[in-house]
């Protein structure tokens, strides 16, 4: 009967902390569903502000991260205190966010930035690493579905309050969301008992396992030609992908600027709500059809997307364009790890490959908003839009040519 008792309260706790998980992500992405996007529309009015410092200040936050990346991984492998890390990080997250709003002057937003952009590079490997040491490799695969679904339906219930509080109240009350909403990511994650977290697991090694392994991750993307031609053409995507939706905003504000918010909001709540259904489409019908035909399709609806934006000449149509966001990026977001994954089967470098072709990724995205508000400031938004499209079918060029398909039943690892 002890015995019994006592298996209830641990499945009793581990309940508790997976719950707190869910929350960890939903109200994450909720407090962070005021950012991005919206930074763009509040400061286009502000005094000194143009589209060119605006791409420059977004780029500054997505550079903060992609530098901390790599060291926040190697802390979260090392610390055992994966719940602080995270906690701090939404200090920050929310101090940089009220910091935008106090004095929206060019030094003031780049230091709130870079906070930001720390914050940011935080959270990934943290939850992560939470997560596999909950429940392990056996059980990784749901949870890892399942927090990405809690993650999506947190930026679109995110998006549409801090459109509506933009659009009722103000855009700087949309900033000021994001730190009452922290309060609610601190609460979920020290619902996680942390007794309950395998911290070998959570590395990705055996419960038992004491030992360390950290060769680089560029040497690995680097020794595969179809990684490195993959990383390549991640790095293409963001460039191409990365400012679409911030211009596409800024456009909408800068002939209705009362509704900014509003059409911010509607352009990511479209996107996130059919990223879901992509997903599940990659999870039942990727083993059959094969990565490499999905994985076009999401590379495909890039440059369609760039030249409908320049061609768009209201709201509605720009709001539906986003569905195409929506098809790419979910498409994006599920197979990008998945072939990753075959590309490394049998290395024992998963997670460094990733690693260094998730570095790739972020500074496609880092270099796109700067280089799209240096083309608005010489062309305008249309310009900006074809260009973008341009650099997207060079990305489904070098994909289609030079990446492989990589399902299990192909020999895809270059050696």
């Amino acid at each position: 009967m002890r015995k019994g008792t006592g298996r209830s309260r641990e499945t009793s706790r581990t309940g508790r902390s997976l719950a707190g998980l869910d929350g960890l992500n939903f109200f994450l992405a909720d407090a962070q569903g005021g950012l991005g996007p919206f930074l763009g529309i509040y400061l286009l009015n502000k005094p000194g502000w143009n589209a060119a410092t605006i791409g420059l200040v977004m780029t500054l936050g997505v550079t903060a991260t992609l530098i901390a990346q790599t060291p926040a991984g190697a802390l979260t492998d090392r610390t055992h205190h994966k719940r602080t890390l995270i906690v701090g990080a939404t200090a920050l997250l929310s101090t940089g966010a009220v910091l935008i709003t106090i004095t929206p002057r060019f030094p003031v937003v780049a230091t709130a930035q870079l906070m930001i952009g720390v914050a940011g590079a935080v959270f990934a490997p943290a939850i992560a690493a939470i997560a596999l040491g909950l429940v392990g490799p056996a059980g990784y695969t749901y949870r890892t579905g399942r927090m990405q679904a809690f993650n999506h339906a947190g930026n679109i219930l995110g998006a549409a309050a801090a459109g509506l509080t933009g659009y009722l109240v103000s855009l700087r009350a949309s900033f000021w969301l994001t730190s009452i909403l922290s309060i609610f990511v601190i609460a979920s994650t020290l619902a996680i008992n942390r007794r309950l977290v395998d911290h070998n697991l959570a590395r990705g090694l055996p419960s038992q396992d004491t030992s360390a392994d950290t060769p680089s991750g560029f040497a690995v993307l680097l020794r595969s030609r179809p990684l490195l031609a993959l990383g390549v053409s991640v790095l293409l995507f963001h460039l191409a992908n990365g400012a679409m939706l911030p211009i596409a905003g800024q456009k909408l504000a800068t002939h209705h600027a009362s509704q900014g918010a509003l059409f911010q909001a509607a352009l990511i709540i479209v996107a996130q709500t059919v990223m879901i259904p992509m997903a599940l489409l990659v999870a039942h019908r990727a083993d059959r059809w094969g990565r490499k035909i999905i994985f076009l399709a999401g590379f495909g609806v890039l440059p369609l997307r760039g030249v409908l934006f320049a061609l768009a000449t209201n709201p509605t149509h720009t709001v539906a364009i986003q569905v195409l966001d929506g098809v790419g990026a979910g498409i994006f977001g599920a197979l990008f790890p998945i072939m990753v994954a075959d590309l490394t089967r049998g290395t024992g470098r998963y997670n460094l490959a990733l690693g260094a072709a998730t570095t790739m990724w972020g500074i496609g995205a880092a270099l796109s908003t700067t280089l799209a508000g240096a083309v608005i400031v010489l062309g305008g938004y249309n310009l900006a839009f074809l260009t973008l499209a341009g650099i997207a079918v060079l990305a489904l060029g070098l994909f289609a040519l030079a990446v492989p398909e990589t399902s299990p039943t192909e020999t895809v690892l270059s050696r």
